[in-house]
Order: structure tokens, then sequence, then C-alpha cells
């Protein structure tokens, strides 16, 4: 390869990692099989670093990587017992304070752990348009469905959100509806 594209892939690495990090957790729930993810992705966009390149979006090419790698995963792993997240240990008083600056961390992480909870077909979806940001034809694109497949996945998984989540006792908000705003981001 030359120097050029090793250069080119490098600056692609750099620049896109976080966000595929980001993504790969929201889809795993964890750190160490995020990084591998993220790692497994980058590996096959340098296998196919030319056709990466000359691809409309570089960006969604490797996305659409990633999302394949992490079903291919869940494929692998379903069966097997999973070990939870983390034990429900949030602090109420903390979520009761409207003022406590540690509110949105603690809201943020129920929404993880129930986000966890969801099929994949619809956590994928609702990572993708609200972590990602990306449009219903984005993802329809990228997950290989219709548009209102997306549509339905993502109403279904905001439905099933609303029903785990608690309403918020400081402001009679519930987390599921910050998330659908972008505000657990």
């Amino acid at each position: 390869m030359r120097v050029a594209d090793e250069a080119a892939f490098a600056e692609f690495v750099q620049s896109r990692s976080p966000s595929l990090f980001r993504t790969a957790l929201l889809l795993t729930g964890g750190r160490d099989p995020a990084d591998d993810l993220v790692q497994s992705t980058l590996e096959r966009v340098w296998q196919q670093w030319g056709r990466v390149r000359r691809a409309d979006s570089p960006d969604a090419y490797a996305r659409r990587i990633l999302v394949n790698l992490a079903n291919d995963r869940w494929r692998r792993r379903r069966g097997r017992s999973e070990v939870p997240l983390l034990d429900s240990d949030t602090n109420t008083e903390a979520q009761a304070s409207t003022g406590d600056p540690y509110r949105q961390v603690v809201l943020r992480d129920e929404l993880i752990r129930v986000l966890h909870t969801l099929p994949l077909k619809m956590r994928t979806v609702l990572v993708l348009r609200y972590f990602d940001d990306l449009s219903d034809e984005g993802i329809a694109d990228l997950m290989q469905v219709s548009a209102s497949t997306v549509r339905s996945q993502a109403s279904r998984g905001l439905a099933k959100l609303r029903e785990v989540v608690p309403a918020d006792e400081g402001t009679g908000t519930r987390c599921a509806h910050e998330y659908e705003q972008g505000g657990a981001q």
C-alpha cells in the first residue's frame, strides 16, 4: 500500500475512532467488547481501504461494518447467559434533586442499562437514530431494511423504554423522553 493510503487511513482512524467506539459501546454495553468491535471494524476497513476510500461516505461504510460485526457477535452469543452490566445501585437522592449535577449521569446510566434489554435490531435503530443522528433512510440503508421498518423499530423501542424507565420525580419527565429528544447524549 502506498504511503499516501497509509496516511489517509491513519487520519480516518484518528478522526472516526471516537464515534465508532461510542456506537460500539452503546451496542455492546461494555468497554472491552466495544474496543474489540472497533478493532475488528478497523481491521476490515483496512483490508478494504481502497474501496472504503472511494465510497461516497467512508464513515457510513465503516459504520455498516461495525453494525454487521455487532450482529454477528450477537448471533454467536445468543443462547449463552450474559452477565448484567451493573447492579441497580443508583442514588435515589441524586435522582430526586433537580439541582444535582450528577442527575444526568444517573439518568444516562439507567437509560443505557434499559437500552441493553432491548432486542438488538431495536437497540441498533435507537443508537443510530438518537446517538449517531442518522436519518431513517440512512439507517434503513445501513441495516438493509426499509425506512418503515426503522420507524416501527424506533417507535416500539421507545415505547419499551418508556415502560421500563421510571418517571423522574424531580421534573415529572421520564428518562426515555429525554433520550427521544437527544438529552442523554
